[in-house]
């Protein structure tokens, strides 16, 4: 799923940009953290990316690579509860997956909780590869799930994975936290239907409440807008036809204007 060759653009902008280790990025912990999504192209990220090598802006380096495959499996019930909760506007949501960092190896199960004041809380644990699909035999998960989210293994599986690839950013004094996700492409285990978002890019700002952001300007700077999306979501929309999921065919028409192509699902 990671066969997408790097837009050339994209590449030369990245090797401006200066590294910063999992060590130091580690150190950066923002609590009081404020996060916003913004939706682009490639070509117009490229441009994002020189200006932030302009400001000192720092890329992840990880396993010898700055661009990082990631592979996701998102789970719901048989009625979509997590799904609906969410296209229903419901102020405490919630979702479950399981992760993998490619390179690594490395995976894990992940509970993003959303209150009613807005906050997303995600905490995870981690597990063995092998059970990215299946973790109901493994006693430390399991209560894991059952003490963080209101679901049981016998409540949810599997519904659709993930895959993107993925580009981590830090600003000089350490006070954000940029993610940029591309190539990104869906699979639904229920329907059988693919889908990719050709090259939309997603990028999350994650900062700290109380410092000025210099990305945000460059993003204003770039005409990149601020937009609230769902991977989860918008991934559902686009490959299950019978889902109630007007709100975010919004959400798909807004992704295929910004890229100017009409999105395939197969």
């Amino acid at each position: 799923m990671h066969d997408n060759p790097h837009n050339p653009l994209v590449d030369k902008a990245m090797e401006s940009l200066s590294p910063i280790t999992l060590e130091e990025m580690d150190s950066i912990k923002l609590m009081n953290r404020i996060d916003s999504k913004y939706l682009t192209d490639e070509n117009t990220l490229a441009k994002v990316l020189r200006d932030a090598s302009a400001a000192g802006y720092r890329a992840l380096e990880a396993e010898g690579t700055r661009i990082s495959p990631y592979n996701s499996i998102y789970y719901d019930t048989p009625g979509l509860k997590m799904f609906l909760d969410h296209h229903n506007r419901r102020l405490n949501r919630q979702k479950v997956r399981t992760r993998v960092y490619v390179n690594s190896g490395d995976a894990f199960l992940e509970i993003k909780r959303k209150n009613n004041k807005g906050r997303t809380k995600k905490k995870r644990i981690s597990i063995p590869l092998d059970e990215l699909s299946d973790f109901s035999k493994d006693p430390e998960a399991v209560a894991y799930l059952e003490s963080h989210s209101g679901f049981t293994t016998g409540q949810i599986s599997p519904e659709l994975s993930t895959t993107f690839d993925r580009i981590t950013l830090v600003n000089p004094a350490k006070t954000e936290r940029i993610t940029i996700d591309m190539n990104l492409m869906f699979n639904n285990f229920r329907t059988g239907k693919k889908a990719s978002l050709l090259d939309t890019v997603i990028i999350e700002l994650k900062q700290d409440g109380r410092a000025t952001s210099p990305m945000k300007g460059i993003l204003l700077d770039n005409r990149v807008k601020p937009v609230r999306v769902s991977k989860y979501c918008v991934a559902v929309t686009l490959t299950d036809n019978a889902v109630k999921s007007g709100r975010f065919k919004k959400k798909v028409r807004a992704i295929e204007k910004t890229i100017n192509k009409k999105i395939q699902v197969i």
